[in-house]
């Protein structure tokens, strides 16, 4: 019985924050809500969404208006993330543990991902000049990780 509590209580906390990050348009819809100060009209978010998605044709942009309006926006609201009232959505608050699962860069700064390649990079002209061979390794696979790591990161801001 105990134990039963105790998953429930995980599942409860943990649901904002699956919801959020189990679709990509869910994630971006946050991106811009954090860009726009946490207030954004339904139509720029179409837009923000259809380019991040490399699609900005009115065939595309029409889907993804259906399926904010159909699904994720009413999600967002049944968490307590976001309200949608006359066109407008208004980000009421991110859950603490969404981030974590998320890199957030600022504007003018690189993400970790960035810093580790670059430092990659080093080790690996460093490994070469000084004839380590097992350096020079190390730092392949680190180049080799800090890639994929971009690859797979969402950026906010």
């Amino acid at each position: 019985m105990e134990i039963r509590e105790n998953i429930t209580g995980y599942g409860e906390n943990m649901g904002a924050s699956s919801t959020i990050l189990g679709n990509n348009r869910r994630m971006l819809m946050i991106e811009c809500l954090r860009e726009k100060d946490g207030r954004v009209e339904l139509r720029e978010l179409v837009e923000y969404i259809a380019e991040k998605e490399g699609a900005t044709d009115r065939k595309h942009r029409k889907s993804v208006y259906v399926s904010l309006v159909q699904t994720h926006i009413p999600k967002l609201e049944r968490e307590g993330v976001i309200t949608f009232n006359h066109g407008v959505v208004t980000l009421l608050k991110i859950p603490e543990d969404v981030t974590v699962y998320m890199e957030v860069v600022n504007k003018h700064d690189i993400s970790w991902s960035t810093f580790y390649m670059g430092t990659s990079i080093i080790f690996i002209i460093a490994g070469w000049y000084l004839g380590s061979m097992p350096l020079l390794l190390a730092a392949i696979v680190y180049l080799a990780i800090s890639l994929i790591h971009r690859s797979k990161i969402k950026r906010l801001f």
